[in-house]
């Protein structure tokens, strides 16, 4: 069992937490370690006080494509830690018909138009395979579960001035059908990872199985809790947990969360 250290990313939009990463661009060497180098995913808390650009990033084919060897594509997911009442993200694209008619539209800084843009709450979920055109609104602290990949493509930025990169962005766009937004729905599965919500009232037990730490370690985000402590076997006392906390349960690792808390279980598909 090991406790994750943030790496903190400041942004001219607000911040970004690593929370569990051995990406090269923000490695936590304790769990990079612990894993073997490299684990398939990366997870953050992203801090929005202003609108993010609208961005697209690559499946895992484009991103070899475009990019070279050694690059994954990123499918990522988003849940609602947080939000103001007026809080809204773009979620994809409509009425569209090609690539030039958006490279116009960005050329002309006309993009709008063809967002659509989505109010959200606390405790909603959202869904993004690689190729959707998204951002996030200000007001916004989000949970970020995504494929371990820093490659992203901006569209749009509001006037801001930062690159952006049109051509690569065009090429990776996907219009494929959207899921609609609604509270999170445990357990959710996708082909890169699922994510499951646990309730702990009194006392929880799991077993972490399986030989790879590169696949088989699971992850466990703390959303919320009462005075719950986590232990592993063996030990007497439990350590005290808190909000935001997450810890990388190995493999074969057996660990105990006794009291009242409420748990995101991430693992690798």
């Amino acid at each position: 069992m090991l406790k994750l250290t943030p790496i903190t990313s400041e942004k001219i939009w607000g911040y970004e937490l690593w929370i569990a990463s051995t990406h090269p661009n923000g490695t936590q060497p304790e769990f990079a370690k612990a894993v073997g180098g490299d684990f398939p995913l990366l997870v953050k808390i992203i801090q929005a006080n202003d609108t993010l650009s609208i961005q697209v990033h690559p499946d895992d084919q484009k991103a070899l494509e475009l990019e070279g060897t050694g690059n994954r594509g990123k499918t990522e997911c988003w849940y609602v830690l947080d939000a103001t009442p007026d809080a809204r993200l773009v979620y994809g694209l409509k009425d569209w018909d090609s690539s030039d008619q958006l490279a116009q539209a960005i050329k002309d800084n006309a993009l709008e138009p063809y967002l659509n843009f989505v109010n959200v709450t606390k405790g909603d979920f959202i869904y993004i395979p690689a190729g959707t055109v998204h951002a996030i609104g200000g007001g916004l602290r989000l949970l970020e579960v995504q494929q371990s990949c820093d490659l992203t493509y901006r569209l749009y930025d509001w006037g801001r001035g930062r690159e952006v990169h049109i051509e690569k962005g065009l090429a990776v766009i996907k219009n494929d059908k959207r899921k609609p937004i609604a509270q999170f729905q445990s357990p959710f599965e996708c082909p890169y990872f699922s994510m499951e919500q646990i309730n702990v009232r009194g006392g929880w037990s799991m077993f972490c199985s399986g030989k790879d730490p590169a696949k088989d370690t699971q992850l466990l985000y703390i959303l919320s809790t009462n005075k719950a402590v986590i232990r592993a076997a063996g030990e007497p006392f439990g350590k005290p947990i808190a909000p935001e906390e997450i810890y990388a349960i190995l493999p074969g690792d057996k660990i105990t969360i006794e009291g009242t808390a409420t748990i995101i279980r991430i693992r690798v598909e």
